[in-house]
């Protein structure tokens, strides 16, 4: 499996999320790119979101959010350090 745009797209969704506070989540609004809306759309039909528009991450979502941001400080602090 390779990273295309589409799943590309919801690991930036699932970055963005904080997940220091369980009460706030994110909403995509009609005014967002159609790949941003499309790819809230593919996480809420996957569990990973509450609701079409973004809400709040699932238990499921949660993990996958977790994984996803610690993907990327250790992707961006292993390019700083060998720098």
């Amino acid at each position: 499996m390779v990273f295309n745009a589409e799943l590309i797209a919801e690991l930036e969704i699932l970055a963005l999320y904080n997940l220091a506070n369980h009460q706030e989540g994110l909403k995509v609004h009609n005014n967002a790119s159609p790949a941003t809306q499309a790819a809230i759309t593919r996480l809420h039909e996957k569990g990973l979101v509450n609701q079409a528009d973004g809400g709040y991450l699932t238990s499921l979502g949660r993990d996958a959010a977790e994984n996803t941001q610690t993907l990327l400080s250790i992707l961006t602090s292993a390019q700083t350090t060998s720098a």
